[in-house]
């Protein structure tokens, strides 16, 4: 447990130092900082905003900043615990020690829980009756979904707060902050473009990040040197110069792009250069579950499965090991069969929904308890063309259409003739056979 205070005038680390102190210190944001904003009425200690907060955000996106800031307003004591070495015990000493202060001094205690994800849920229940009962001021900050990781009795006592990245831009500004700041680095070093952008790209929206490389380059320069790139790479292992001028979804394009190419070997360098640069691993996951569908598709059923088991794998392992995963789902989807035929089949099917192209459902499709079918019309139309069973037929297929009427015919799925959907191409063929042949007599 942690009592929280000011670091700008001891050795703390840079990023520490320059924590803002203010909310006029806040570099991003913005969407939960405008006037009025929920988060802007509790740093500010608007009358009647003090409730419990759960914010949500990747890492380095200012949710310790912000419960700091929150426990300022009205001077409220600020007790920090961390999920990750904390227990029922430290939960239950802090909420006794905020039943003191507030029974003896009136003071009110914030109660700030990072990776709050992290808890069991016999310690989050511990929380619940301090939390409704107003006992403490629960903010607790996650980077997992608060929909999955915190019980929904927690989840529903508190205002879930969303943060983003930092921008680009932003992390610019907070190093240019750095560099200057009389508690920063107050200009003793200078910083060349090329190391600024390289800190930029490490960063990738972590402003923690960010400071930490700069303060880990500056610490091998004299009062008065330039930090460059090449300094900066000795400093924290990285060699940056390969990374000049690559942006975040550049590099992702390239290594999608190469997987789609069946380029192995490029798709394999992409990856190592995003691991590298600091890329989340979940992000490239992501884009590996997209591009098993969008560029193999059919042609290997199992890429999909493939992308998914590594999505799953990568989030319960974590870096460094997650690269060995994340290069082998690579790897698969590079040498997989391509087919973009069911992508272009939904895109195809989309843009007829949109252009109005449609009509109603034919009548031997719709629920027998429709409230279409009861009109006459509609009752002599199922009769006449009544539903029938496919299992009941040898081939497993009947003739007859399933078309609303308006497109009869029309074709959205044309598999190609690349690994498993060649075979899926030869079974279409027979299938179209027999539900044109007799629905066309």
């Amino acid at each position: 447990m942690v009592l929280f205070d000011s670091p700008r005038n001891s050795v703390a680390p840079l990023a520490a130092r320059m924590r803002p102190q203010t909310r006029d210190e806040v570099v991003s944001q913005d969407h939960l900082l405008g006037e009025g904003a929920p988060l802007r009425r509790l740093i500010d200690g608007a009358p009647g905003s003090m409730s419990s907060v759960i914010l949500y955000g990747p890492p380095g996106s200012g949710k310790t900043t912000l419960a700091q800031l929150i426990a300022q307003s009205g001077s409220r004591e600020f007790v920090e615990i961390s999920a990750v070495s904390a227990g029922v015990k430290e939960v239950r000493e802090a909420l006794e020690r905020a039943r003191f202060d507030l029974g003896s001094s009136g003071r009110e205690t914030v109660l700030f829980i990072d990776e709050v994800h992290r808890f069991s849920k016999a310690q989050q229940d511990a929380l619940l009756p301090a939390v409704e009962n107003r006992l403490v001021t629960l903010v607790a900050a996650t980077t997992e979904n608060p929909s999955f990781s915190i019980i929904t009795p927690l989840l529903s006592r508190s205002l879930l707060i969303t943060l983003r990245a930092h921008s680009d831009q932003e992390v610019g500004v907070l190093i240019d902050r750095a560099v200057l700041a009389t508690h920063g680095l107050a200009g003793k070093y200078r910083v060349d473009a090329q190391a600024r952008d390289a800190l930029i790209t490490f960063a990738q929206g972590d402003a923690r990040r960010a400071l930490t490389y700069l303060e880990a380059g500056v610490a091998l320069l004299s009062e008065g040197d330039e930090l460059t790139s090449e300094i900066l790479a000795k400093a924290v292992d990285r060699v940056i110069a390969s990374l000049d001028g690559d942006t975040h979804y550049d590099m992702a394009s390239a290594f999608i792009k190469s997987i789609r190419g069946s380029d192995v070997d490029a798709a394999m360098h992409y990856l190592a250069r995003m691991l590298e640069s600091g890329e989340d691993p979940r992000f490239i996951a992501r884009r590996l579950m997209i591009s098993a569908s969008e560029d193999v598709g059919l042609a290997d059923p199992s890429a999909l499965g493939v992308a998914v088991a590594a999505a799953n794998a990568v989030a319960m392992i974590g870096m460094p090991e997650a690269r060995i995963i994340l290069a082998e789902a690579t790897a698969y989807l590079a040498v997989a069969p391509k087919s973009n035929a069911a992508y272009l089949a939904v895109d195809a099917a989309i843009a007829d929904v949109r252009a109005g192209r449609s009509g109603p459902i034919p009548a031997h499709l719709r629920d027998a308890h429709s409230s279409a079918l009861r009109d006459d019309r509609a009752r002599e139309s199922r009769q006449s063309a009544p539903y029938r069973y496919p299992h009941d037929y040898p081939e497993g297929v009947v003739a007859g259409s399933y078309l609303p009427e308006a497109l009869q015919g029309r074709t959205y799925y044309e598999p190609t003739d690349h690994g498993f959907e060649a075979r899926v191409r030869q079974s279409l063929s027979k299938i179209k056979a027999i539900l044109w042949g007799e629905g066309q007599e």
